[in-house]
């Protein structure tokens, strides 16, 4: 049944499971904060019922696991299977032994740690290929057919159930703070999802491009690409530059740009990820290890 799937993808999704459940238990559960998508579901019927996390968690997600077989293929439903019961296991662990951190009266602190810790968690289980049912599943579907970053989506549907858990059992300030919790969650998500490869991409226009790019080439050892272009004003054709470097080499390619030409025109962009060689890939094409 677990056939073809990967040995590191399932450690990380338990590693991201345990990250997540801890933050759920420690910051939200233990200082009245609720959470949005299926996980707030879960709090709200254990604040009001008194209904145990992890056996919700699992119940509430097994409709959305036929959808995940169907829509997602099979590993993407098999890790979602192993996100989920690690979040249940994890859950019941951390309850029956927790750590006390009365932080009730800094609810800011607790908001920022509970953000954290549950970005982190989830971010590391979609990172590699999982997800922990419920909204996450919905959150995937998105960015897989409209494009939306997970981030985006998860908030949209975390607002909807801040809002049934504001008329249940949350007051205002705790409200407040669990929409902190629920934007810091999203953001770190977000980060983690695009971060890992991050880099800048520069579109370089100059009369000595060929000097540039052998430059860039010699001393940085960095690929440029040549494309063709045409001034909108001038209808004259020329070449633009294209080159990918990592964030921590933008000051170094400016630099080396400047040397050759300092009245090249540079564009720079914030490039969210990067595959192929220098970055995913080296030089004699295989997978870089991070």
């Amino acid at each position: 049944m677990f056939t073809g799937l990967k040995i590191k993808n399932i450690f990380f999704i338990l590693i991201g499971s345990a990250i997540f459940s801890f933050g759920l238990v420690h910051f939200n559960m233990q200082n009245n904060l609720a959470e949005g998508g299926f996980t707030g579901i879960t709090l709200l019927l254990y604040f009001v019922f008194g209904w145990a996390p992890a056996i919700t968690n699992l119940i509430l997600n097994i409709p959305l696991f036929f959808i995940g077989w169907k829509l997602l293929g099979r590993n993407v439903f098999l890790y979602t299977l192993i996100g989920t019961l690690g979040v249940s296991v994890f859950l019941a662990i951390f309850q029956r032994f927790q750590i006390k951190m009365p932080l009730y009266e800094d609810l800011f602190l607790a908001a920022l740690f509970a953000g954290v810790f549950i970005g982190i968690g989830l971010g590391i289980i979609f990172r590699f290929g999982g997800t922990t049912g419920g909204v996450d599943i919905i959150a995937r579907l998105a960015q897989k057919y409209f494009g939306w970053t997970m981030g985006r989506t998860m908030f949209m549907f975390d607002l909807c159930v801040i809002t049934l858990s504001l008329i249940t059992y949350l007051n205002y300030r705790e409200a407040m703070y669990t929409l902190v919790v629920v934007f810091i969650g999203a953001r770190v998500i977000d980060f983690m999802q695009e971060g890992a490869y991050a880099a800048r991409g520069a579109m370089i226009i100059s009369d000595k491009n060929q000097e540039i790019a052998d430059k860039i080439l010699k001393e940085m050892d960095r690929g440029v690409t040549m494309l063709k272009a045409m001034g909108s004003f001038t209808k004259k054709e020329r070449n633009v530059l294209y080159c990918v470097v990592g964030k921590n080499e933008i000051v170094r390619l400016k630099s080396v740009i400047n040397s050759v030409d300092p009245h090249a025109f540079v564009s720079v962009t914030v490039v969210h990820d990067v595959l192929g060689e220098g970055f995913t890939l080296d030089e004699n094409k295989l997978p870089v290890e991070r």
